[in-house]
């Protein structure tokens, strides 16, 4: 199935289109937040976004097509949908708000702490953890989508257990990458 895709599709197109697809999930969101049918058509569209990001790194490897845009792109691509959604989620008072701007500013001094290591020459890869922590916080944002208790499911709550869980996992492996960037500087 990958060599089928891999002919005409490449690992950015997958990344570029969760991006494109934000806006729609977020007014799925809006115009659909009393809306069972139109939640679920909305998760639906932001499993599908969640998926381009494991999609787009199978095909990237299958292809041998790894290349630093991509490597650029990809963590973008998941700032972009999941902290506009949660900017979203706070709005509408379905997620804590300290949650979000822990996890935000997490990104933000994580991707500075990345940038000002690469112009010292220094790499900071990607780690467990921060891969963990974005699938947490995928999960609890596609349960906070839903809101409203689904087969049985309390969405809302699992939601928010998770998006907890997210943000000690986030805070946990941003550690981590301090602690990776000043060992990698120091043996520098």
């Amino acid at each position: 199935m990958v060599a089928f895709f891999s002919k005409w599709l490449t690992a950015n197109h997958l990344t570029t289109l969760r991006v494109v697809l934000v806006p729609f999930i977020y007014l799925g969101i809006v115009f659909g937040k009393d809306d069972q049918t139109i939640l679920f058509s909305t998760w639906l569209v932001f499993l599908f976004a969640c998926l381009t990001d494991y999609w787009d790194g199978v095909l990237a490897r299958h292809q041998g097509q790894t290349t630093k845009l991509g490597k650029l792109l990809d963590p973008v691509a998941d700032k972009i949908l999941i902290g506009s959604l949660l900017v979203l989620l706070v709005g509408m008072g379905r997620a804590p708000a300290l949650l979000a701007v822990i996890l935000i500013s997490r990104e933000f001094i994580i991707s500075g702490l990345r940038s000002i290591a690469a112009t010292e020459g220094v790499v900071i890869s990607a780690s467990s953890g921060g891969k963990l922590k974005t699938i947490f916080q995928m999960f609890a944002v596609g349960f906070l989508i839903i809101h409203y208790p689904t087969f049985s499911i309390p969405s809302h709550e699992v939601g928010i257990i998770l998006l907890w869980i997210s943000t000690a996992v986030s805070l946990w492996s941003g550690f981590n990458y301090v602690v990776a960037y000043f060992r990698a500087s120091h043996e520098k």
